[in-house]
């Protein structure tokens, strides 16, 4: 078994890993490694606010939870990353801040994972977005419009749907 790191910017890396399958063979693994970030879920008058923006990857805009990691060197616990995010991209405070669980995103490419919070008792400010997130946009959406968009597939976010599921599991809506 070997591993090398094949690509690295400040956001990710990815390595090739040569491994030995349980039958002898040699096999060949890709991985992205990248930091765990954070989903927030701002809930607010039975409804979410959610942020949409344009997605490179994809090629279109997405509706989606605020979330994110911190910036390279910057660092923190999962709490404090979630509070950030959610007054980065939408200018809310939460009163208080639950954790609902952790998810992987992509576990057959990435380790990544994502830890979902509920944001509630939120008080409103001015969002302090990234210049890559200038062009995001918020929006306040009753649990049945969310509802409607993830059935219509206009929420099509996997963290986002992983994430509104923890929540509906729960039993708290």
């Amino acid at each position: 078994m070997s591993s090398r790191v094949v690509y690295e910017n400040p956001w990710l890396s990815v390595r090739e890993d040569r491994i030995e399958h349980l039958d002898g063979s040699g096999g060949l693994y890709s991985v992205v490694d990248k930091p765990d970030f954070a989903v927030v879920m701002p809930l607010q008058d039975n409804g979410f606010h959610l942020v949409e923006q344009y997605r490179y990857t994809v090629g279109k805009r997405s509706w989606e939870f605020p979330s994110g990691s911190f910036p390279p060197g910057v660092t923190g616990t999962v709490e404090e990353m979630a509070a950030a995010e959610l007054a980065e991209e939408t200018g809310f405070v939460a009163g208080r801040m639950e954790e609902l669980g952790y998810l992987h995103c992509a576990n057959g490419m990435s380790g990544v994972g994502a830890h979902v919070f509920l944001a509630t008792d939120l008080t409103g400010g001015e969002p302090h977005r990234e210049a890559t997130e200038q062009d995001m946009r918020q929006r306040w959406f009753s649990r049945a419009e969310v509802e409607d968009m993830v059935r219509g597939g206009v929420i099509t976010d996997g963290p986002t749907l992983a994430a509104y599921l923890m929540w509906t599991l729960r039993g708290v809506g």
